[in-house]
Order: C-alpha cells, then sequence, then structure tokens
C-alpha cells in the first residue's frame, strides 16, 4: 500500500496532503479518534458501539469510516439513532432485534469466507443476543448457520441439529437461565465453542450472573466465556477462528 502512495505522488496523480491523509494510521474527529489501519492489523475494521454516543457523533463516525471500507458495523444502536444515519445513509440496514446497524458493499468485498459459524440458542427470550451473534459475523464475512430454540429443556431438538453444529469451523451458544446448553453441546462437538451467558431468567439467575458462572465453571473442554449479553464479542471471536482455517485451507 504505501509503495502504490508513493508511486502516485511521483506520478502526480496524488498530491501531498492527499498521501498524508491516506498514511494517516487514525483520524482525530476531536471526540473521537478512528482507528482506520485496524484491518491491516487484525483483518478487520473498527466496529462502532452504538450506546452513549449521540446520533450526531455516530453519523460523523459512520461517514470516515464509510470511506475507507467495504463494510460499517455499529452495534448497540437505538432505532431512533440508526434513523437518523439512514436518513443520510439509505444502504444501512438496521437489524432490531439485534439493535445492529450494518453495511456491506458487496460489489468490493472479498468473497465470504469458506465454512461457517454456527450460532445456537437456547430460547427464543435469548434471541436479541443470538442475533446480535448472527449479525456481527455476517457484517464480517461469515457463512452462519442459526439454530435457535433447542434449550436444555428439550435436548431431542438439540439432537435434531447436531450434525448440522459439528460440521461448523466455531459455534457461539447463547443461553440464559441456569446457562447450561454450552456444557452440553460442549461434549457432542470438536469445534471451538464461544458461550454467551444472557441476563434472561428469574430472580435467582442475577441478570445473567448464574449463567455467566455455569459456563465459567464448565466441564465441557473447549469452552471460551464471553460477558453477560455480548453477542458481539463472541462473533468476533469465532469471525476470528474461522479466518484463520480458511486461511490454513488456502495455504
Amino acid at each position: 500500500m504505501i509503495e502504490k502512495i508513493l508511486e502516485q505522488v511521483q506520478n502526480g496523480t496524488l498530491n501531498i496532503a492527499e498521501a498524508k491523509e491516506k498514511l494517516a494510521t487514525y483520524e482525530n474527529l476531536g471526540f473521537v479518534k478512528i482507528d482506520h489501519h485496524r484491518k491491516k492489523r487484525v483483518g478487520f475494521p473498527e466496529i462502532v458501539f452504538g450506546e452513549g454516543k449521540t446520533a450526531e457523533q455516530i453519523l460523523a463516525i459512520v461517514q470516515s469510516l464509510k470511506k475507507r471500507n467495504n463494510s460499517v458495523l455499529v452495534t448497540r444502536i437505538s432505532s431512533d439513532k440508526a434513523r437518523y444515519i439512514r436518513d443520510e445513509y439509505p444502504e444501512f440496514q438496521y437489524h432490531e432485534s439485534a439493535r445492529i446497524l450494518a453495511w456491506r458493499n458487496e460489489s468490493h468485498l472479498e468473497k465470504k469466507m469458506a465454512g461457517y459459524i454456527a450460532v445456537v440458542c437456547a430460547g427464543t427470550s435469548d434471541l436479541p443476543v443470538a442475533e446480535e451473534a448472527a449479525v456481527t459475523a455476517e457484517t464480517l464475512g461469515c457463512n452462519v448457520k442459526r439454530i435457535y430454540d433447542v434449550g436444555v429443556a428439550g435436548l431431542h431438538r438439540l439432537l435434531d441439529n447436531i450434525e448440522e453444529i459439528q460440521k461448523a469451523t466455531a459455534t457461539v451458544v447463547v443461553a440464559g437461565m441456569e446457562g447450561a446448553l454450552p456444557s452440553v453441546v460442549g461434549g457432542l462437538i470438536a469445534n471451538p465453542i464461544i458461550a454467551v451467558p444472557t441476563s434472561v431468567g428469574y430472580g435467582a439467575n442475577f441478570n445473567g450472573l448464574s449463567a455467566l458462572l455455569t459456563m465459567l465453571n464448565s466441564c465441557a473442554s473447549g469452552i471460551s466465556v464471553v460477558n453477560i449479553d455480548n453477542g458481539f464479542g463472541a462473533a468476533y471471536n469465532a469471525a476470528i477462528i474461522n479466518q484463520m482455517v480458511c486461511k490454513g485451507a488456502e495455504q
């Protein structure tokens, strides 16, 4: 990339100011410093956490990211803020259940990675967190298979879908209540599991703490655990695993 920019400066198709902008590692907008080199370092562009930011701030960040990337992802964004962004960029899609605003420039994106990530969800009440994981993984270029409402209260539903889960490169397992599902899945599949506790449950669930502790204390091997309701974090980890598997297959 650097050589290409220097060549453009040399042949006059790019001036020095434009070259400096392209070579800058981040863009300072005053209230935020946008990391434009993140994709080069870690494989995925910077992702915007929408909670706590104003609609105007999110719009400024999106405008900057969209100029330099073929995908933009905003997590935990309300429908009102998403509507404000879509007034400017109607090509963005708002996923209401996941609370995600996303855009992919399909004509300029690399082809989707081979294989797929399985997103396994215990119950319908856990769907918002599962959808956050699924939409995140899809926006990061992964194929996703959703396997929902297969909690431990009816194990036959899980077993009916276990072969599809076994073939995934990585599996995100989302569960609330007592959080037992990742342990069960962990004893049945060989691919890595990222477990996501949700805040769904009655009083003694302690807003997800019970499920979190169950998953942290799982007796099944190969399970990693993210924080309560963190579907995004689980999907990001699964996408990294999937990316590594695909690169290994290409070599």
